[in-house]
């Protein structure tokens, strides 16, 4: 069912309301357009479906949620982008920024203030939080699990995430919603736009896995796209950790030969880049014609430098992120880099939920995938 028909049907479980942590306001301006838009001239048709909220700080560093607008028997949505490193407040005269943990806080906090008043709540929070910290090797903690049953314990019904680092972190809440999104309509889409000359057939292109871990994702653009696929093993030194991770020894490729061919690379994450460059090299030096790289969180911890000398030197023709969390406005004016704009995927998500309209076969967008394929290339699949 298209959009549209969804909220000219009448048929919606609740009120619609949105609400915005500190540092999520950019992503819900754009998510509330498309629902506004879509709901004009119907029944629920509204200026805006974003409540008013704020989480102010005092400079001892405590902090509070406000709610200006009731959420008694609504059906509320909080965008929360907790790795919004942008995001500042007074801390004793210092200015702090906000880390995971205030984000999460922020969260748990903005529950609190509707004091068990809405009909449901689904907390959008793209990147999970403590999502790198998902499973137990020695006496460490469970920040992940943890978080999930805490929001569960807080009432609340869903949770939709996007590209998990190990969606197998629901089990610690099996009794709630969980859904993992994945944005590969949305990247390919940005390719194509950006790229039209890219040539999707197998003689000419070749999807590549940046490691075991990341097999998946990019198992699924290649059969969707019908061609080969290629993969890293990530060779460690678990005898030292450094920057909280086992070093990198080597990168060792599994594969058929990439020469003449463009090379799609997709991960969950860019932090520092640092594995992602090498296979940039790797494939310049065994003769691949180009070099693109997607990742749904760019994050980009060490900067910028290494990723534009790459660019100069002909490693890298383009590095695809979305914009589900914080993108410095830096990195928008980067040339190599294209931003995957996921807003009215999030958008139509959350106008089925509200809806009560199935979203398994949203979460599969391989026949949209076809007909992007077949107005690109011309060919029927």
């Amino acid at each position: 069912m298209e959009a549209e028909q969804l909220f000219h049907t009448g048929n919606h479980f609740a009120k619609l309301g949105l609400i915005s942590l500190p540092g999520s306001e950019e992503l819900t301006a754009k998510i509330d357009h498309w629902l506004v838009q879509w709901a004009a001239m119907g029944p629920e048709a509204r200026d805006t479906f974003v409540l008013s909220a704020e989480c102010p700080r005092f400079q001892s560093g405590d902090a509070k949620a406000l709610l200006h607008d009731s959420v008694r028997g609504m059906d509320i949505y909080i965008i929360a982008d907790v790795y919004n490193y942008s995001c500042t407040y007074k801390f004793f005269g210092y200015e702090n920024r906000m880390s995971p943990d205030d984000h999460f806080a922020n969260l748990t906090r903005i529950i609190q203030a509707m004091g068990g008043k809405a009909s449901s709540i689904t907390v959008i929070m793209p990147q999970l939080y403590g999502g790198r910290q998902h499973r137990r090797s020695a006496r460490e903690s469970l920040d992940c699990a943890c978080a999930l049953q805490e929001l569960q314990a807080m009432g609340v019904d869903n949770i939709v995430a996007f590209d998990a680092h190990d969606d197998r972190v629901q089990n610690a809440v099996p009794l709630m919603g969980f859904d993992n999104l994945m944005p590969h309509y949305q990247v390919l889409k940005a390719m194509f736009r950006k790229f039209p000359d890219i040539n999707p057939h197998k003689d000419g292109f070749m999807v590549v896995s940046p490691d075991e871990g990341a097999m998946n994702r990019n198992m699924y653009y290649s059969s969707v796209l019908g061609v080969n696929l290629g993969m890293f093993y990530k060779r460690r030194d678990y005898s030292r950790v450094v920057n909280g991770r086992n070093p990198i020894v080597a990168h060792e490729y599994l594969g058929e030969s990439v020469e003449g061919k463009t090379v799609l690379v997709a991960d969950d994450i860019i932090a520092s880049g640092e594995s992602m460059l090498d296979i940039a090299r790797y494939m310049h030096e065994h003769k691949a014609t180009r070099f693109f790289s997607t990742a749904t969180y760019a994050l980009f911890t060490s900067g910028f430098d290494s990723f534009d000398k790459a660019y100069e030197d002909g490693l890298i023709d383009g590095v695809f992120g979305t914009n589900l969390t914080y993108v410095n406005p830096e990195l928008r004016k980067r040339p190599w880099f294209i931003e995957v704009d996921c807003s009215k995927y999030v958008a139509y998500i959350v106008a089925s939920i509200n809806h009560g309209v199935s979203v398994s076969t949203i979460m599969d967008p391989h026949d949209r995938i076809v007909r992007l394929l077949e107005n690109y290339t011309g060919e029927k699949a």
